[in-house]
């Protein structure tokens, strides 16, 4: 009986000793999307006196150090829809032929070879010099607040809609008609003509609230902006 415990006690320390098998296999690495490129050139509301432009942005990081192709958006509006050139690039820079006497608006992300993507990133203007131009179009307004969708909480209230506006002709005087209402197909005019960049909007609960800016200059110029909207709960 005794031989037999021992026996048995040997048996369970070779087991215990014995027993630990291969290392637990390590988990699978997750891939990440390249950093936001940031541009470069053309620069924001710059004027373009060639129509062959050489765009050019700053390289992106990739964690796991994945080849970056570059995808280059080009519009004649700030929805990029639709894009009048949409191009890929193994560099950061790429050279795209555009038409004169045009304000276009431009974007890039980074994609791996994973398909993971970046957001785009921050969307830059320009005008391209026409031929006897003498005036440019103001470009099309900027959302500032409240973002788009946005859920704006505690209404009924009084809202500042603000945005910014900008034009390749600096001494240009800029002014604005905005539009608000809750039928997206039949905006009013809430305020003609205002020079703020801003409106004060009354606002009732659980609606949704649509608008827009036309941006003017003093020389007979306007640019329509996209129609922005928000929620109040």
């Amino acid at each position: 009986m005794k031989k037999f415990i021992y026996i048995a006690a040997i048996s369970f320390s070779l087991g215990a000793c014995g027993g630990g098998g291969d290392d637990p296999t390590p988990p699978p690495v997750v891939n990440s999307a390249p950093t936001v490129p940031t541009l470069t050139y053309p620069t924001n509301n710059l004027l373009c006196i060639d129509n062959v432009l050489n765009f050019q942005w700053n390289a992106s990081t990739d964690s796991q150090g994945d080849p970056i192709n570059y995808h280059i958006e080009v519009s004649k509006n700030t929805q990029f829809s639709p894009l009048t050139h949409n191009v890929t690039s193994t560099t950061t820079s790429k050279s795209i032929t555009l038409e004169k006497g045009i304000a276009y608006y431009w974007r890039v992300k980074a994609t791996d070879n994973k398909n993971a993507s970046s957001n785009y990133s921050t969307t830059f203007s320009f005008y391209t010099e026409g031929v006897g131009v003498t005036n440019h179009l103001p470009f099309s307004p900027v959302l500032v607040s409240p973002t788009l969708n946005e859920v704006v909480h505690g209404a009924p209230k009084i809202l500042a809609l603000t945005w910014t506006a900008s034009d390749v002709d600096t001494s240009d005087i800029l002014t604005y008609d905005v539009y608000f209402g809750t039928d997206k197909n039949n905006l009013t005019i809430a305020s003609p003509n205002q020079s703020a960049k801003t409106y004060s909007a009354s606002l009732l609960a659980s609606k949704t609230y649509y608008w827009k800016v036309t941006v003017k200059d003093n020389k007979g110029g306007q640019t329509v902006g996209q129609i922005w909207s928000f929620t109040t709960d």
